[in-house]
């Protein structure tokens, strides 16, 4: 029997997502975004309070499978080619891109070793990224004489700026983990023989905290780039007033004033 190209395992309120495909480097292929996306609605479970996506072998994600392409290309011309890849960019789109940022938790990448293309784009949707001391990013698309997908074009120059994202995308050689957390790209790097472990326990830690606030923020981050300042102060307020309802925040205050730590539930 086929093994799936994405397992998922709950550990606790953990989702532990692993791209399972190393034979290809975890492209992203029909088949392997439709498992992806599927996998996500999995996550949406509330009691699972964070997601934890990585890869195996070599690479977090190497983007499309470039001789797909070629195939589309030699058998069916431009015109088929085109097809092809703008349904491999919608999928992607609105099967992963977006429900990763419309997940009401944050979902950290750890990012294993290559991430390149639309490996890198999946890995720019995530809040959080982490990378392992072998880990290595390249935009790709120029190689290829391509532009660029997976909401790079929107997510890079929020992250680092727009002269620094065109940069990222006419580089034609990957950049290290050490100079993608100078420039901000990752939060974190962790050396590559104790990452899995290292970055698991940083997961896991978020995962027991206020995870229903950080929903609530990470809406009121996204909404933010349409705003105007008076709109974003009075979503905040709104979103402030909703949260003193939570157990969360009844638990954070009473552990504050009591001197002890809190023990939240997402609730």
């Amino acid at each position: 029997m086929e093994s799936q190209p994405v397992q998922l395992i709950i550990d606790d309120a953990l989702a532990i997502v692993r791209l399972d495909h190393h034979e290809t480097r975890n492209a992203l292929s029909q088949s392997m975004i439709q498992h992806i996306g599927t996998t996500l609605k999995s996550c949406e479970n509330r009691n699972i309070r964070a997601v934890y996506i990585t890869g195996t072998g070599p690479a977090f994600c190497s983007g499309a499978d470039v001789k797909a392409f070629a195939d589309q290309l030699e058998t069916g011309g431009p015109d088929a080619l085109s097809v092809y890849i703008q349904s491999l960019a919608g999928a992607l789109h609105n099967e992963v891109i977006i429900p990763i940022r419309m997940l009401d938790k944050p979902v950290i990448a750890a990012v294993n070793g290559v991430a390149a293309g639309a490996g890198f784009s999946l890995a720019l949707a995530c809040d959080l990224r982490i990378a392992s001391s072998s880990a290595r990013f390249l935009m790709a698309y120029g190689n290829i004489g391509a532009t660029a997908d997976g909401g790079s074009t929107y997510l890079l120059p929020r992250l680092l700026g727009m002269g620094k994202a065109i940069e990222l995308y006419t580089a034609s050689q990957p950049i290290g983990a050490e100079y993608a957390r100078e420039l901000g790209l990752v939060e974190q790097v962790i050396p590559s023989e104790n990452f899995e472990r290292h970055s698991l326990e940083i997961a896991h830690r978020l995962a027991k905290n206020p995870t229903l606030a950080y929903g609530k923020v990470k809406q009121l981050l996204n909404n933010s780039w349409s705003q105007d300042l008076e709109s974003q102060l009075k979503a905040e307020t709104n979103a402030i007033g909703e949260i003193a309802h939570s157990a969360d925040f009844q638990e954070g205050i009473k552990a504050f004033t009591q001197k002890r730590m809190p023990w939240f539930q997402g609730l």
